[in-house]
Order: C-alpha cells, then sequence, then structure tokens
C-alpha cells in the first residue's frame, strides 16, 4: 500500500491545529478557571482560618471576661459579706452599749432618788430629833439645846488629849487672825463667855476668837484655827442613820423571801431613841 505523505501532512497539520484550538478556546480557559477556583477555595479557607482564630480569640477573651467577672463578683459578695457582718456587729455593739448606757442612768437615776430620800430623811429626822431634843431637856433641866451642847463643847476643850491640845496650841499661836467658833445657831453671850474662859484656861494664853454663824451645817459647834479643829456635832449620827437607810433602800430593793415578823414599836419609845443617844454620845 502507498502512502499518501500529502493526505499524512494534511492530517498532522490538522492534528496540530486542533490542539492549538483546543489548548487556546479550551484547556487554558478550564486550567483558568481551575485555578481561580482553587484560589477562591483558597482564599475562602484562609478567610475561614482567620474567622476561626478570631473567634477563638475572642472565645477565650470572653472566657477571660468571664473568669475576672467571677472573681470580682466572689470579690464583691465576699466584701458585702464582711461588712454586712462588721454592720451587724456594730449595731450589736452599739445596742450593748446603749443598753449598759441606759442601765447606768437607771442605776443612777435610782441612786439619786436613793440619796434625795435619803437626805430628806435625815433633814427630816434631824429636824424631829433636834425639836424633841429640846422639848426633853426643857421639860426635864430647863436646859436649851443650844445651851446643853455649848457645855459639852468646853468639856471637850477641857478634856482634849495632849497631842491635840498642843498641835491645836500652835495652830492658835501662828495664826495671825482670830480662830472662828462656828454654830448653827446664834450663841448666847454666857456660852460664848465660857468657850472663851475654856480656851484660855486649856492653853494658858489670851486666844482671840470671831464666832460665825452657819445655819446650813450640821447642828454643833466647831473650833477652826489654821487647820486645826474641835468640834462636836451631831454628824456621826447622821451619818450612822445614812448608812442604815442605805441598808435599808437596798434590802428594799431586792425581792424579800420571808419577811420577818417584828413587834411594833412603841411611838413614844422610837422618838426619844435619838434624844437618848445624841447627849450622852457627845458628851464623851
Amino acid at each position: 500500500m502507498l502512502i499518501d505523505w500529502f493526505t499524512v501532512g494534511a492530517q498532522t497539520l490538522n492534528f496540530l491545529i486542533l490542539v492549538w484550538l483546543l489548548k487556546h478556546f479550551l484547556y487554558k480557559p478550564i486550567l483558568n478557571a481551575i485555578d481561580a477556583r482553587e484560589k477562591g477555595i483558597a482564599a475562602q479557607l484562609a478567610d475561614a482560618t482567620a474567622k476561626k482564630a478570631e473567634a477563638q480569640k475572642e472565645h477565650e477573651e470572653f472566657q477571660s471576661k468571664n473568669k475576672a467577672w467571677d472573681e470580682q463578683r466572689s470579690a464583691l459578695l465576699g466584701k458585702a459579706t464582711d461588712d454586712a457582718k462588721a454592720e451587724k456587729d456594730h449595731l450589736i455593739d452599739e445596742a450593748h452599749k446603749q443598753a449598759d448606757s441606759l442601765r447606768a442612768a437607771q442605776a443612777a437615776a435610782l441612786q439619786n432618788d436613793q440619796k434625795r430620800l435619803s437626805t430628806q430623811i435625815i433633814r427630816l429626822t434631824k429636824e424631829e430629833v433636834f425639836d424633841i431634843t429640846r422639848k426633853a431637856l426643857a421639860d426635864l433641866a430647863t436646859v436649851s439645846l443650844e445651851e446643853r451642847m455649848g457645855e459639852v463643847f468646853t468639856r471637850r476643850l477641857r478634856e482634849m488629849d495632849p497631842k491635840s491640845k498642843v498641835a491645836l496650841g500652835a495652830s492658835l499661836k501662828t495664826q495671825p487672825d482670830p480662830a472662828i467658833v462656828r454654830s448653827t445657831f446664834a450663841l448666847p453671850a454666857n456660852q460664848k463667855v465660857a468657850i472663851q474662859n475654856a480656851l484660855n484656861e486649856t492653853f494658858s494664853a489670851e486666844v482671840r476668837l470671831r464666832f460665825e454663824t452657819a445655819p446650813d451645817g450640821v447642828c454643833g459647834i466647831e473650833l477652826s484655827a489654821n487647820g486645826q479643829k474641835v468640834a462636836w456635832t451631831i454628824a456621826d449620827y447622821l451619818a450612822t442613820l445614812d448608812q442604815k437607810v442605805g441598808t435599808l433602800l437596798a434590802a428594799e430593793a431586792k425581792p424579800i423571801a420571808k419577811p420577818a415578823s417584828k413587834p411594833e414599836a412603841n411611838p413614844k419609845t422610837a422618838t426619844a431613841a435619838p434624844v437618848e443617844a445624841a447627849v450622852p454620845v457627845g458628851a464623851k
């Protein structure tokens, strides 16, 4: 068989033209489309990766913020709990202080009432004792209470112990001003003379005296000279009475389980007791 080289050449040329046409119009657009698709897919993958990384970052930030918020909430809750406990303790302490202050105020008020009542009782008792004593002395010996107190005071001056006598004598000598004789009543002239004579005899010297009246004082007579004093008053009796009244009030403030039965005292005997105690004790 003979080969037609012209036909072979024409077919080869046609094949080459076909290949060139396919490559230029078919393969190249397809490859370009594939490359563009691959690039698009790669870009989408890169964008997805970036978005995933960003989402992961936002998630981590959210977790961090959430943790920080939880820690802050726990700290605030703990602080609020501590503040509430401190405020509770403060309010309890204030309540205790107010209760203690109220109890102290009530105790002070009760004590003041007791003192006021005791003072009133003492004042009334003193007045009654003075009145009864005056009447008793006037009826029994026709001597007033003031005169009896003056006699007791002059006797006390003459019967001073040596130590007190030396101290008072030194004070009378060193004091430039007259010694003061105070009494709750105005001394009559004869009592002033008696006191003056008793001092002159006791200290063997002319003692200068100034007589004063102190109605608000406790009933009695007092001689003071340069810090030294010689006195006769019923202050001791009133102090004893004050102590007994305080004990009585304290006993009345407590519940009594079984009150003791006492026979009723004779009113005359009860009122006469202070009179009998006042004069003999002062005459020591």
